[in-house]
């Protein structure tokens, strides 16, 4: 359990996975309970309890939850500021005048023939002895006075402010001003040191205290009816008692699942590690991964509670013993499994309530796969790739997923310090080999994954670069080579039997009529027979295969069991790997080598038996490794909780007839600065259109048949110059391209790309225009 079993084999070799994938031989060599050292900036390793206790509602697709707070569908209709604070102006002359009418009795006997009218409705209420008794007069009357004034006030203010807008104006400009506003009462306490007439400063000052009381008592009236106490009145009144409110969260660095479960002992020693900073975010993620293990297998129970008790935060370690990244650089959410890659742009083409929010990606996303295409230094590398593969790195350290990246030798977008594995083809000092058949038993499935590798590319475009036909030629080799030697052919053998040397074909029908495997002789007999055909694909498969006979890889792709030999079907552990490919030396080699990684990935991910965890290939440079088979590959990698991110420079290095395949397949797509028109025009046929609608404005010349009319039209021709005119307005919906292909060539800025999200659930996000550099 300490492990959570990621290191289990399971129909895997042992000699097929490298080292580093097995269970240390001690508990973690970072002592229990010590944090990781930080690597980078603080912003990118939060503090654990209020990254913790930070809300992350759901939202959709591609949306940074952490912290989200969520937008209107729709943006408000503003009113214009010009016609806003005209607005409110008049509103507050008017009710200005109106406070001076009544105050200095304009509006007393004139219409009303009661004097002081508006002074009734206080003198219905206060007794009469308060104004026959100065005492009570000067205490009581005139303080009832003052109150009704305000009152009266407040009234007017409430009035004429919703008739002049005037909470938009505050919300507007007023809020943003606050803090000046704090200032203002210490400069009113000075004021009657430097003003001679103190009266005319008192009755100013009185004025604003009645507004302010008058505002006061409005507010406390119109919350009357919204009290709990009142609430419950009218329920009890009604027979009906209000629905009580959502149980308050619980605290997450407390651990309620586990108390829940009645681990109290468990919960505690985690949520005092929380506290003390001991306890990561990748711990956190790890242990919840462990502790969801337990739900679907209950006999963990036991070892999960031993693991917790004795190494605390570092319980249920990743096989290689490490707890977190050396460096980080891009902000990532453990818990939901998020990298952050940008901020949608405030822009008209982006939804409203899309706009300003973090864009963030996941395996829930990754799993569709993933194609951005864009130029040299449009930013694919550094501002998607790299994040991609870090957060996936993290979540393997959290034994949620598993990686490999392929890049170029000497170009590695994440260091080495990030990978439990770096296999360098072509390079001395490489520790592993890759395995040419991709850890296959089976002579028919080895030939299939390494058809693709040497002729797929050819497929679409050549005669006779049938995949098919190739893995039919190969099964004839390698199959009886296997029988007789146990093992498949290495690189030298299988060109030589490829190019029909005498010597080796003789050699192994000798060994097979000895063995007595009159089968496997029939397959070979068959491949001499199709070898003395004009068309024999075995001619291509030869002239291929001589890639990788090269000096340079004398000591890669051994068959004979020395060495260290890594296969992709250790993807079924939660293992970092890349790739290194000699791409400047190798051009060819390198486009072969990441064609045979990309077909024994998604032969592995397709033929897993546990799919629990997460399996993500990250091509940096897909160039030339985009096949028929492929493409249908990546259609069915989705049911298999796993997925490719695939980086081109343009859709030119994809064959013609797989352009919109593959656009099709991938459910997450991705656009940079600077792409070509001819590109951008298959990305604008892949998002489609919209319905949107459009104002067309007409201006008609305005023909007067009144003499004065014509005057009129004259005089303002001479000083305006122009004739005067009618416009018409039409308004109507129409049917336009989400992203023009010159939209997508021309208007997308340096640094920014137009991506378009789908889950693995169905649930989809349009293109959006993203800032890549926030």
């Amino acid at each position: 359990m300490e492990s959570e079993g990621t290191f289990e084999a399971r129909g895997t070799h042992a000699d097929r996975v490298p080292r580093p994938a097995g269970p240390p031989a001690e508990p973690p060599s970072v002592p229990p309970g010590t944090p990781a050292l930080p690597g980078h900036a603080p912003s990118t390793r939060p503090a654990v309890l209020d990254w913790l206790r930070t809300p992350r509602p759901e939202a959709e697709p591609g949306i940074w939850r952490f912290g989200h707070r969520a937008r209107p569908d729709e943006e408000p209709d503003l009113v214009p500021a010009r016609q806003l604070l005209s607005g409110a102006f008049v509103a507050y002359l008017c009710g200005w005048l109106l406070w001076s009418l009544l105050w200095n009795g304009y509006l007393e006997g004139w219409w009303f023939f009661v004097e002081d009218w508006w002074l009734l409705p206080m003198l219905w209420v206060v007794p009469d002895v308060w104004r026959t008794d100065p005492r009570s007069y000067v205490e009581w009357y005139a303080l009832s006075g003052h109150l009704y004034y305000g009152i009266v006030l407040g009234l007017l203010a409430f009035g004429f402010g919703r008739v002049g807008n005037w909470k938009e104006v505050w919300q507007r400009y007023g809020v943003p001003l606050w803090p000046l506003f704090v200032f203002l009462p210490g400069a009113w306490r000075e004021t009657p040191r430097n003003i001679k007439d103190a009266e005319v400063f008192t009755q100013t000052y009185y004025f604003v205290y009645y507004l302010l009381l008058a505002a006061a008592v409005v507010a406390v009236v119109g919350r009357v009816g919204t009290w709990p106490v009142v609430q419950r009145r009218r329920a009890r009144a009604a027979g009906t008692e209000p629905v009580a409110g959502p149980t308050p969260p619980k605290d997450p660095a407390d651990w309620p699942e586990l108390r829940g479960a009645g681990l109290t002992e468990s919960a505690d020693r985690l949520a005092e590690a929380a506290r003390a900073g001991s306890l990561g975010d990748v711990d956190y993620a790890r242990i919840r991964r462990a502790w969801q293990g337990v739900h679907a297998r209950p006999e963990r129970l036991a070892a999960f509670v031993d693991t917790v008790r004795r190494y605390g935060p570092a319980a249920c370690a990743h096989p290689s013993g490490l707890r977190d990244l050396p460096v980080r650089t891009a902000t990532h959410d453990l818990a939901t499994g998020q990298v952050r890659i940008g901020t949608v742009v405030d822009d008209g083409r982006n939804p409203y309530a899309r706009r300003t929010t973090g864009v963030a990606l996941e395996p829930a996303l990754l799993g569709t796969s993933l194609l951005a295409v864009g130029p040299s230094g449009s930013g694919k590398s550094v501002r998607l790739v790299r994040p991609v593969v870090e957060s996936l790195c993290l979540l393997a350290l959290a034994n949620r997923v598993a990686v490999v990246a392929v890049t170029a030798h000497g170009n590695a977008v994440v260091p080495d310090g990030d990978f439990d594995l770096v296999i360098s083809v072509g390079q001395p000092g490489a520790t592993h080999d890759l395995d040419l058949y991709g850890g296959a038993q089976d002579p028919d499935e080895a030939a299939r994954m390494l058809a693709e590798a040497l002729v797929g590319d050819l497929a679409a475009g050549l005669p006779g670069g049938d995949s098919r036909r190739a893995a039919t030629a190969l099964a004839q080799l390698i199959g009886p080579y296997r029988c007789v030697h146990g093992h498949f052919p290495a690189v030298p053998e299988l060109r030589e039997l490829l190019g029909g040397a005498p010597a080796a074909l003789g050699a192994l029908r000798a060994a097979l009529e000895e063995a007595g495997e009159a089968a496997q002789l029939r397959e070979l007999d068959a491949r001499e027979r199709q070898s003395a055909r004009g068309d024999d694909i075995g001619v291509l498969l030869s002239e291929r295969i001589a890639f990788l006979d090269r000096p340079a890889f004398a000591r890669c792709f051994r068959t004979d069991g020395g060495g260290r030999t890594f296969s992709l079907r250790a993807i079924e552990h939660p293992m970092r790997v890349r790739v290194d490919l000699p791409e400047r030396g190798h051009a060819e080699a390198s486009r072969i080598m990441a064609r045979l990684v990309l077909a024994q990935f998604t032969e592995a991910a397709l033929t897993r038996s546990d799919r629990s965890l997460f399996a993500c290939l990250v091509l940096d440079d897909a160039t030339s490794t985009v096949t028929a088979d492929s493409v249908r590959a990546l259609q069915r990698l989705r049911s298999a909780n796993a997925g490719v991110v695939l980086a081109l420079r343009t859709l030119e290095d994809v064959p013609e007839p797989l352009r919109g395949p593959l656009l099709g397949s991938v459910g997450c797509r991705m656009a940079f600065a600077g792409l070509a028109p001819w590109d951008g025009g298959r990305f604008a046929e892949t998002w489609g259109t919209e319905w949107v609608q459009t104002r067309d404005v007409t201006n008609r010349q305005i023909i007067a048949d009144e003499p004065l009319t014509k005057a009129l039209h004259m005089m303002r021709r001479l000083v305006t110059g122009r004739a005067p005119t009618a416009e018409a307005v039409t308004v109507r919906e129409v049917e336009r391209a989400r992203w023009s292909a010159s939209d997508l060539a021309h208007a997308v800025p340096a640094g920014h790309a137009v991506l378009s999200l789908t889950t693995v659930r169905g649930e989809h996000a349009p293109p959006l225009l993203v800032d890549l550099r926030t």
